[in-house]
């Protein structure tokens, strides 16, 4: 006796294998060691081989009245060049749809920012 739900399963799988179609690998996600960590700065790094993403917390409680910023670094996250880019090109998708539901996002004193390193002479 066959089971004509497998029948139809294997006919599918098969017609998809013919058409060139390559099926969907399946992700089993594990969070049992997942850990959570806030942040409100971040900074990156890069050599040729990685780039590396430095995650903290600003630990200044007037910023208005402050000349000097104190971060604690609390997390680095190093990823090869290939993961940073998947990782830049879902992080674009994510906000985009913030965006879509909540308004733009403004960074105050960014553009600011790259000025002045550009010119102290670094690139952004």
């Amino acid at each position: 006796m066959s089971d004509k739900s497998t029948d139809t399963e294997k006919t599918a799988e098969a017609t998809a294998a013919e058409v060139g179609q390559p099926a969907a690998p399946v992700v089993n996600w594990d969070d049992s060691q997942m850990r959570t960590t806030y942040a409100n700065v971040v900074n990156a790094a890069s050599t040729r081989e990685e780039v590396t993403l430095f995650f903290g917390t600003n630990q200044t409680w007037n910023p208005t009245a402050a000349k000097t910023f104190d971060v604690k670094l609390e997390e680095r996250v190093v990823l090869n060049p290939h993961a940073a880019k998947r990782l830049f090109v879902l992080m674009g998708a994510v906000l985009a749809q913030y965006e879509k539901r909540f308004g733009e996002i403004k960074l105050e004193g960014l553009q600011a920012a790259a000025a002045a390193a550009k010119a102290n002479g670094k690139e952004n």
